[in-house]
């Protein structure tokens, strides 16, 4: 969900991206002679060029578990690309408190030095708002910005992907490659992994907020789970954290730098990819900018773009894989005509429902700067205290009416305000719950704004534009409002902040979803996975792209709808199970895992 935590930063600040830095190329280059279709203005074909088994483009949270898992094979090289910079201090060992201090994630948000920055349209169904994007830019993708929530959705989630024609990622083909990456402190059972590179935690604040969400969910007829990711989704409890020793546990931290050593991986960063190399329908390598300067890399086997659910559709549009008839209105020599690339765009909407706390209990006073102070030396020394968590320690998924299967409302709960993603600092002592629907109906699109690498495309998200999903946030708000009315909150509850007690009737509270609701940071599905006879599927069951060779896309963009839940660990992953795939390796399977069902559903709870 969209961020949060103690040390907001008021204002937005833009800043210039960091100093560029080369790495000196390795012993590994050869000769080409091959000449591409899509690369004529690339120096001559018989220059010397560093050559891999493997390009991977994007070090973000797919990006990171391949570079990882492909160099486990010593007879195998990876060439990662990074267009952003590498998760440490202004060029130093030393990580970047930035990043890496769990309740420092909102700085993150105020400028573009991790952070490619995007908009959407304006919003014809949100009052025409423009809404931002945060994306990452940086080792570790968005892992390094995000609130380090530990979600996977539902079961059903990965069994309706395989009826939607991704075969062999229904639960049971998924649930083996959670536990692969998982390394839950609570250690392993069936559903959870105790051995993996993602450490998972919950929190240690032990608030006394959290306890009365919990207790007030539970008071409002709601079933507690004590473990949202494993047999029962369903109900209110304390949430899973990718937060390890009191830092953020980002796909860099878990899968890139323990890989560092081998010499076998290559990374670059600063590395802007702007084409994929193609010879006929074979994809050979890429074309990027680092530094001001044009570089190629080849690949021997395959091509992985893995740069998220923009970047990713963006690459290959810019490289001639697209719709046809936009590629040529811009330019662009149309290597294969796949109408989907950029289509079936799908995201978390999400709005705060507020109220203030009678009692000065919230993080409203560490969010001044004496105590931003002591809060971040803590940190620095020892890893604990306030700084060391994002503090959405507890949550929830339910139904949203009768005769729903399974949740498709998800509640983040924070003890403190935030206002503007966290850009401007909380006014009062106040709490506040994240609410939103899970499968939104509206699906929207992402296209080129111009052939130039640089120029961001076009993002329209579509927000609010069926009645389903405006009748949905309606609910969000007079669910979130029922529990917030039950008696555990009686010693804590002040008047509400945020709609109102002025916002009573559906009219006026659609009124405040236009004005207040917010991407929760969710974009994926524009690669979409399925069979090469669905005219919208862009990658099949083996994320290679349909129509070409040695392609392929591995990143949020490949998933054929969206999960009920955030993205990072099903991103995750969907990287481990691609990484087997690409191995020649048989999947994991675990057939028959037993999965929560309501007693009835007759009642929305």
């Amino acid at each position: 969900m969209s961020s949060l935590a103690v040390m907001g930063q008021a204002g937005a600040r833009r800043l210039a991206t960091g100093t560029w830095r080369r790495f000196m190329k390795d012993g590994r280059c050869f000769t080409t002679s091959a000449s591409h279709r899509n690369a004529s203005s690339s120096p001559a074909a018989n220059q010397k060029t560093p050559s891999y088994s493997y390009v991977v483009v994007g070090a973000g949270s797919a990006g990171c578990v391949l570079a990882n898992r492909l160099t486990e094979d010593a007879q195998e090289s990876v060439c990662l690309l990074e267009a952003g910079p590498k998760d440490k201090w202004l060029g130093s060992s030393r990580l970047s408190w930035k990043i890496h201090m769990p309740a420092a994630l909102t700085y993150n948000l105020c400028d573009d030095k991790y952070n490619w920055f995007y908009h959407t349209l304006p919003q014809a169904h949100m009052d025409n708002r423009v809404l931002y994007w945060p994306r990452g830019r940086v080792w570790g993708g968005s892992s390094s910005l995000n609130a380090m929530v530990y979600i996977r959705g539902h079961a059903e989630d990965y069994n309706r992907w395989q009826r939607e024609g991704a075969e062999g990622w229904d639960y049971e083909h998924c649930l083996p490659y959670f536990r692969k990456a998982q390394c839950h402190e609570l250690g392993e059972n069936r559903y959870r992994g105790g051995s993996g590179p993602l450490h998972v935690s919950r929190g240690k604040t032990n608030h006394p907020l959290h306890k009365a969400f919990i207790d007030a969910g539970q008071q409002a007829g709601y079933p507690f789970t004590d473990d949202m990711n494993g047999y029962q989704q369903e109900g209110v409890g304390w949430m899973d954290m990718t937060i390890y020793q009191g830092k953020r546990w980002s796909s860099a931290s878990a899968y890139l730098r323990p890989a560092l050593g081998r010499p076998n991986l290559k990374t670059e960063v600063h590395c802007m990819t702007t084409k994929i190399l193609f010879d006929g329908n074979r994809a050979v390598g890429v074309e990027y900018v680092q530094n001001g300067e044009k570089k190629r890399v080849f690949a021997d086997k395959e091509v992985i773009l893995s740069g998220g659910a923009i970047n990713s559709p963006q690459l290959l549009m810019l490289s001639g894989v697209g719709n046809a008839e936009e590629l040529k209105a811009l330019g662009i020599p149309v290597i294969q005509h796949l109408p989907g690339v950029g289509n079936n765009l799908q995201d978390h909407l999400e709005l705060y429902v507020q109220q203030q706390c009678t009692q000065p209990i919230t993080l409203y006073k560490a969010q001044k700067p004496f105590h931003m102070i002591k809060i971040g030396l803590e940190w620095l020394t020892l890893f604990t205290g306030y700084g060391a968590t994002a503090h959405l320690e507890s949550g929830g998924f339910i139904r949203s009416r009768p005769h729903v299967t399974h949740p498709d409302i998800q509640f983040h709960f924070l003890p403190s305000q935030v206002i503007d993603h966290g850009r401007v600092s909380s006014k009062i002592e106040a709490y506040q719950v994240h609410v939103g629907p899970m499968r939104s109906t509206s699906i929207g699109w992402m296209k080129l704004k111009s052939p130039n690498p640089m120029d961001h495309p076009i993002l329209q998200p579509n927000y609010l534009s069926t009645d389903i999903d405006v009748w949905e946030f309606r609910e969000c708000v007079k669910l979130s409002r029922e529990i917030f009315a039950q008696s555990a909150f009686d010693p804590f509850r002040g008047p509400e902040v945020q709609p109102g007690l002025q916002v009573q009737s559906d009219a006026d509270i659609d009124a405040f979803v236009r004005r207040k609701a917010d991407s929760a940071y969710h974009p994926s599905c524009t690669c979409k996975m399925g069979s090469a006879s669905d005219p919208t599927a862009v990658v099949d069951s083996s994320a290679r792209v349909l129509g070409l060779e040695r392609l392929r896309v591995v990143d949020a963009s490949i998933m054929p709808s969206i999960v009920s839940g955030n993205l990072n660990a099903p991103t995750i992953m969907m990287a481990e199970k691609a990484a087997d795939v690409i191995r020649g390796r048989p999947p994991l399977v675990d057939p028959g895992v037993p999965v929560y069902r309501p007693p009835t559903l007759e009642t929305q709870r």
